[in-house]
C-alpha cells in the first residue's frame, strides 16, 4: 500500500459527489422524503408508509440518476408513473415530474442553506494531486459542477463525468460502472488502475461491476457491513484514515 493507502498499482482515484467530497447526501435525502411523502399521500392517502431517509434511500435512490431513482423507489411500493419527458413540470404526475420537483426542492436546500466539502476529503484530494495521481468527479447529479464552485472544489479534478455528461454520452448511471469507466477511459487509466471512492451502495455495486483496482466505501451513516456485500474492497469513515497527509 501507498502512503494514501492505496494499491501501489493505482493511477488513478475516481469520486462520488455527494456524501464522499460534499456534506449534501442528507440534504438529497431530505429532498427526496419531502418530494415522497407528497406523493405517498396524494396518490394512496395518509395511512401510506412515508418515505425512509435511511433505509429508502440508501437502497432505491442513493448514488442513481434522477429518474432512476424515482422509478426504482415507487416499484417498490407497487407504484407505476407514465414516464413523461425531462422538462415535464414538478407538478406533473410523471416520472420525470417527480424527479423535478425533487431537483427544486434540492436546489432551494442548498441555496438557503449552503454546501460545506468533507475537510478530511479536501485534505485527500490535496495529497492525491501532490503524488501525482489523475482526478475524476463521478456523480449522477445535474448540479454537480455548480455544487463544487460552491465549495471551491472544482479544480482538484481533470475529468467531471456527471448527470449532465452522461446524458449527452447515453451513459447508464449507477449501479452500472459505465459513468466510472468513461471517467477512467476519459483519464487514459485502465478500471484495474483507478480506484473508485463512494458512499451509496449503488455505487459500490458500479465498482465492482466495472472490474475497478480498489473501491473504498466511504460509511457516512453506519453501513459498512452492507458497503462491504456490494463490493467495497476496504471502508472507512473518513478519507483521512488511510493516510495522505502532506
Amino acid at each position: 500500500m501507498t502512503q494514501l493507502g492505496l494499491p501501489d498499482t493505482i493511477l488513478a482515484c475516481l469520486f462520488d459527489l455527494d456524501g464522499v467530497v460534499t456534506k449534501t447526501a442528507v440534504v438529497h435525502a431530505a429532498a427526496w422524503k419531502e418530494t415522497f411523502d407528497a406523493f405517498l399521500r396524494d396518490h394512496q392517502g395518509p395511512q401510506e408508509r412515508p418515505f425512509d431517509e435511511v433505509a429508502d434511500y440508501d437502497e432505491y435512490v442513493d448514488g442513481r440518476p434522477r429518474a432512476d431513482g424515482v422509478r426504482t423507489f415507487l416499484d417498490s411500493r407497487g407504484i407505476h408513473l407514465p414516464e413523461g419527458a425531462p422538462d415535464d413540470p414538478p407538478d406533473a404526475r410523471t416520472v420525470h415530474g417527480l424527479g423535478n420537483r425533487k431537483n427544486d426542492l434540492l436546489l432551494e436546500r442548498i441555496r438557503t442553506g449552503g454546501v460545506e466539502a468533507y475537510e478530511g476529503t479536501v485534505r485527500y484530494l490535496e495529497a492525491v494531486r501532490a503524488q501525482g495521481l489523475r482526478t475524476a468527479i463521478v456523480s449522477s447529479s445535474a448540479n454537480c459542477r455548480d455544487v463544487l464552485r460552491a465549495v471551491g472544489a472544482e479544480h482538484f479534478f481533470d475529468v467531471r463525468v456527471d448527470g449532465v455528461v452522461a446524458a449527452e454520452r447515453g451513459l447508464p448511471g449507477k449501479p452500472h460502472p459505465d459513468t466510472f469507466l468513461a471517467a477512467a477511459r476519459d483519464l487514459g487509466v485502465e478500471a484495474a488502475r483507478a480506484a473508485v471512492f463512494e458512499d451509496a451502495l449503488a455505487g459500490m455495486d458500479a465498482g465492482r461491476a466495472g472490474g475497478f483496482g480498489h473501491v473504498v466505501g466511504v460509511d457516512r451513516v453506519g453501513q459498512a457491513d452492507a458497503l462491504y456485500a456490494h463490493g467495497a474492497s476496504i471502508v472507512v469513515k473518513d478519507l483521512t484514515e488511510l493516510g495522505g497527509k502532506r
